[in-house]
């Protein structure tokens, strides 16, 4: 690749860290190795390594956002340290062409003794920018932030999110050719990280390379162009980001005695991809080497044995019992990540210890924080089963249309009698079942956990102007109809 199309080049990076059991153990080392030099010995090392960073490469073209995610302890903020300045490598070299701007850790370069102009001066120093420079820049930063009066305040009054915000403000209007940013965009009420998000695009067209950490899988799918997942210290993969989050959310749910396994799998596709062509490394991505046919990953839906749920409270039976709770697609096979748009069963079995009268059952999706999304009865509430016989077991299944966002849910399950004209459970399990929902393409603005818009499915916006009436000014629609309304209301008037 062109090196004027780089912004920056990252090779064989790695990072040791020293790590002492005991304080006199740094003494030691700091003595007794030299000594047994000097008298011809092998040293002897008083501490043992740990790997933070091992051998990653990678590039980043200008213009181009790429997310970095993994598990915690990955090595993603040493390598953003490093790619900063802030942090040595033990070998390996950073390649940068042009500024860089960086939001690591909340307030990192400001003095909270300063007040917040002070340090927006002292940032922009030390970020290259001459005083001039920094005055001629400061009202934008200011107008930014929007912390009012604040700026003039010491900023160990500051709150996380002013913290935040003014640490933002400064990163992207020094003007930077790459900006980096951890996780801070987290901190802050959403009308701020909107704004983030919507300047982090503008600069991206500009040609700013931006370097994105993030636990949100939504917002490394939105924003990011390439993907690449850190585990143990090292590039496991690098790809299509909605593929890589898919697959690090199963390396985030998986048994610890499943996870090298994973790991490895994950870094022969790495392999594979980086051995092909570019055209040819797309299809590794778009093929199910499951089933050998020509669908995308992301269109089919698979089961993962990790997806369980550790919250499952059941309410005290009484004469029956639910179980085997799951989700499964239209073909009957069982499956806990779902596709979006596409159709399910909510499915469990009762069984019955003693008769029961006027029985209905039902289900409940929710949030991972418990948010009650969306949920289904099998009967009114003064109707019912009129009766069900002791030893008798029923299966029963709620077809749905998987409207949800990408994310993990978890669902309810219940059996109950209105045999006294209200609702009395007979059984009844909280958080069953744990599934997720994998990452799409968004061509449309959605918020919220539940996509509203019907296959096919537009937004009708209607231009209106303002008309004259007698009784002064009033709003007419453009259409035909309206138009005929509104001669029909002043002929009447008159």
């Amino acid at each position: 690749m062109s090196s004027e199309k780089i912004a920056l080049r990252v090779a064989n990076l790695s990072k040791c860290y020293e790590i002492y059991g005991r304080p006199q153990d740094r003494l030691k080392q700091s003595i007794y190795p030299r000594l047994r030099r000097l008298a011809g010995q092998e040293p002897k090392n008083y501490y043992r390594e740990f790997w933070a960073l091992r051998d990653v490469s990678f590039e980043v073209k200008k213009g181009e956002t790429v997310g970095i995610i993994g598990r915690n302890g990955s090595g993603k903020s040493t390598l953003l340290q490093i790619i900063c300045g802030t942090l040595a490598p033990t070998s390996g070299t950073v390649e940068t062409h042009g500024r860089v701007a960086a939001l690591l850790e909340l307030g990192s370069g400001f003095n909270p003794e300063f007040t917040g102009r002070e340090n927006v001066f002292m940032n922009g120093a030390v970020l290259g920018l001459s005083e001039e420079e920094i005055s001629a820049r400061f009202d934008d930063i200011a107008v930014f932030a929007d912390i009012g009066e604040f700026i003039e305040q010491p900023v160990k009054m500051y709150s996380s999110g002013m913290y935040a915000r003014l640490a933002f403000a400064v990163a992207i209007n020094v003007q930077p050719e790459i900006l980096v940013v951890d996780e801070t965009l987290s901190v802050g009420d959403e009308g701020f990280q909107r704004k983030c998000f919507a300047r982090i695009n503008e600069i991206r067209e500009r040609g700013v390379a931006v370097l994105f950490v993030s636990h949100s899988a939504g917002a490394i799918v939105e924003l990011c162009d390439r993907a690449m997942l850190m585990e143990n210290g090292k590039r496991t993969l690098s790809g299509v980001p909605k593929l890589v989050v898919s697959l690090y959310q199963k390396l985030l749910y998986a048994s610890p005695d499943r996870v090298e396994g994973i790991i490895d799998e994950i870094r022969r596709l790495d392999e594979d991809w980086n051995a092909q062509p570019a055209h040819a490394a797309e299809s590794l991505w778009t093929r199910d080497p499951s089933q050998g046919d020509h669908r995308s990953l992301e269109d089919i839906a698979e089961f993962e044995n990790e997806l369980r749920p550790q919250s499952t409270v059941e309410y005290a039976r009484r004469g029956a019992q639910i179980s085997d709770v799951h989700v499964e697609d239209m073909q009957g096979r069982r499956v806990n990540v779902l596709v979006h748009g596409e159709r399910y069963r909510y499915c469990y079995r009762v069984d019955f210890d003693a008769a029961a009268t006027k029985v209905g059952f039902g289900m409940l999706l929710k949030t991972v924080t418990g948010l009650e999304l969306a949920g289904r009865g099998s009967h009114l509430i003064s109707d019912g089963l009129p009766f069900v016989q002791a030893g008798q077991s029923i299966e029963v299944a709620f077809e749905f249309c998987n409207l949800l966002m990408p994310g993990t849910y978890f669902g309810n399950a219940g059996v109950a009698t209105h045999e006294s004209g209200s609702l009395e459970y007979l059984h009844r399990i909280l958080d069953a079942i744990m599934f997720r929902v994998k990452q799409i393409d968004i061509d449309h603005p959605i918020s919220g956990y539940i996509n509203l818009t019907p296959p096919g499915g537009g937004v009708t916006i209607r231009t209106v102007r303002r008309v004259e009436t007698d009784g002064g000014q009033k709003t007419e629609g453009s259409t035909a109809n309206e138009k005929r309304r509104a001669s029909i209301e002043r002929a009447q008037r008159r």
